[in-house]
């Protein structure tokens, strides 16, 4: 045990401020993706984002050749973790969006997945939430929902945009224990070229299929463009998939609490959506909530 705990206790520098880079980066991309939602359809934005990824993954893969994973099984944990976050999760969320549901409904639903994986954990990846651990949840909830109905409230929305919300929370939630019980640790340009090369199979089709894929290529857009490629996809997925495999997961996906939050600091000056006092007391509640789940559990005599 001794052992065990010593080696928990040496994480890389670089780990312990993936909670922070991850959020910020995550919490940028609701506002900015947005904003690049006025230039393009959403299907068409996403495809867009994953072939601009694969555009830099694939010549980075050609000088480093890094390890690819050498079972087929290993392709195919890392092509599902794929699917279910980059064409489930996202896919899912960018037709909400298009289907007229407000970005306070989506982060409303979204904001289960803490929940969800925490009911879940104990039966699929041998995780048992401590009592403090619930209360954190429940207090991380609370702060998120403050937070949303503070800036948007709650209006009637499109019943099957509602559906595709319900099922990218499903997806981002299996896509987490997917990972946490089957990853392993493999090269991130490897693991990332699989994944967005599932993202770019999926939603390239399905943009052609049913959108118009006209894109007005402003200045505006192509910064956008280059934040969702290089920020949300590729650092903030990889520091993502690294936490969840270094730690408990329903620690890492308690950090979606945080997310509301942090988007709306971010949407005020991107999108010029102001901050209500109430949404202040909502961010401090949350940030309570996670830091409750995060703390660790006394060490015990042995």
């Amino acid at each position: 045990m001794a052992s065990h705990n010593s080696a928990m206790t040496k994480r890389p520098l670089w780990l312990a401020a993936a909670p922070v880079i991850f959020l910020l980066l995550w919490s940028a991309g609701f506002g900015i993706a947005k904003l690049g939602l006025q230039h393009a359809e959403p299907l068409t934005l996403l495809a867009l984002r994953y072939v601009c990824v694969l555009a830099l993954l694939i010549p980075l893969a050609l000088i480093l050749r890094p390890p690819m994973p050498k079972t087929l099984r290993g392709v195919i944990d890392i092509a599902v973790v794929g699917f279910l976050i980059q064409v489930a999760y996202f896919g899912l969320c960018y037709v909400a969006f298009k289907s007229g549901v407000s970005a306070g409904t989506v982060s409303i639903i979204v904001c289960l997945q803490p929940i969800l994986v925490a009911l879940s954990a104990p039966k699929l990846v041998g995780e048992k939430i401590t009592r403090t651990g619930w209360i954190g949840l429940a207090l991380g909830l609370a702060g998120a929902l403050t937070v949303i109905l503070a800036r948007s409230g709650l209006s009637a929305e499109n019943l099957t945009g509602i559906l595709c919300t319900v099922l990218a929370l499903f997806g981002i939630t299996a896509g987490t224990l997917y990972e946490k019980r089957f990853g392993v640790n493999h090269h991130p340009v490897s693991a990332n070229l699989i994944q967005y090369a599932v993202g770019a199979a999926f939603t390239l089709p399905a943009a052609w299929a049913t959108e118009g894929m006209a894109v007005d290529w402003t200045p505006t857009f192509v910064a956008v463009l280059a934040y969702l490629v290089i920020g949300n996809s590729l650092l903030a997925m990889s520091l993502l998939l690294a936490m969840i495999r270094a730690g408990a997961v329903s620690k890492v996906s308690s950090l979606f609490y945080l997310v509301p939050a942090l988007s709306a600091v971010f949407a005020w000056p991107l999108l010029g959506e102001a901050v209500p006092p109430l949404a202040w007391a909502g961010m401090a509640l949350a940030g309570l909530g996670v830091a409750l789940v995060s703390r660790k559990p006394k060490a015990q005599a042995v």
